[in-house]
């Protein structure tokens, strides 16, 4: 199998369009949406989709039911995405940009998934609200695909005791939730509030401009300056999705891809025995 070179992880619309044009067959859109939103996923993509778009759900295909110190959301098994994937006609060897309507929040999980195990992926900036093409209504025809399974490389998650050996050696762990929920002022889904004691806190949605969109490349090395010098650098969140677009991010500024703490906040409290912390940065 060959797969076509790695696009950047964040593309706009006309890149996007035009490798549509292109390459109409070999590149697949993706809308992503989680059910946490209350909204009905299915009718609303139903109703309006970028071209060639799959419908793919958080919480059905590029997770597991929570499960204790593995946390809110943890990685389906290898086989599992691959036969989910498969079921909705996205093989090994196409691109995959994949978008939402919150800024990348969900559809960050996908991108990364997919290029941690070496498939072309991006994400779309903007998300529908940046797209300047066509729309199209209906399910869309989508035939199933044989899919290989490829196994997640150990060396692109973390898990937490390793967050604990690389705080402990001076690694940059990077904590990307809300500033009051890093704080643990307030917390609106776990059962404790706080963060990993000597995580930094660099809230993922400031990767957006006022605009919506990604900040420059400059920009995005700035704000992440402190993992410069950490190749190994750690990412969470609350459940181990939003951290991804922070991942995105920092590749997009140049930085290493960093490890993400799947387990993230959820996992970590869910273990009595591990330290909290407050305050801020």
């Amino acid at each position: 199998m060959t797969n076509p070179e790695m696009p950047p992880p964040i593309v706009d619309s006309n890149w996007l369009q035009s490798q549509l044009m292109q390459r109409p067959d070999d590149v697949i859109t993706c809308d992503v949406r989680s059910t946490m939103s209350g909204a009905d996923s299915a009718n609303d993509f139903l109703g309006r989709h970028l071209p060639r778009a799959r419908l793919v759900l958080l919480e059905s295909a590029l997770a597991v039911e929570p499960a204790g110190t593995e946390g809110r959301h943890p990685l389906p098994t290898p086989a599992a995405f691959a036969d989910a994937l498969g079921a909705l006609g996205i093989g090994n060897d196409v691109t995959v940009v994949a978008y939402d309507n919150q800024g990348g929040a969900f559809a960050g999980r996908l991108v990364w998934m997919l290029r941690i195990i070496g498939q072309p992926a991006a994400l779309l900036d903007g998300g529908t609200d940046a797209w300047s093409g066509p729309m199209e209504t209906g399910p869309g025809a989508t035939q199933s695909v044989e899919r290989e399974t490829v196994e997640w490389p150990l060396d692109a998650i973390a898990d937490a005791d390793q967050v604990v050996d690389h705080i402990a050696t001076g690694g940059v762990v990077i904590d990307s939730r809300a500033a009051e929920r890093y704080a643990g002022e307030i917390e609106p889904i776990d059962a404790v509030a706080g963060h990993v004691p000597g995580a930094i806190n660099l809230v993922f949605g400031e990767n957006l401009g006022p605009d919506g969109r990604f900040r420059a490349p400059a920009q995005l090395a700035e704000r992440f300056s402190e993992a410069r010098t950490d190749p190994r650098a750690i990412v969470y969140c609350g459940s181990g999705v939003t951290a991804c677009h922070n991942a995105l991010a920092m590749e997009y500024a140049g930085l290493e891809l960093p490890r993400v703490y799947v387990g993230s906040w959820s996992g970590w409290s869910f273990d009595t025995n591990r330290p909290v912390a407050t305050g801020g940065n």
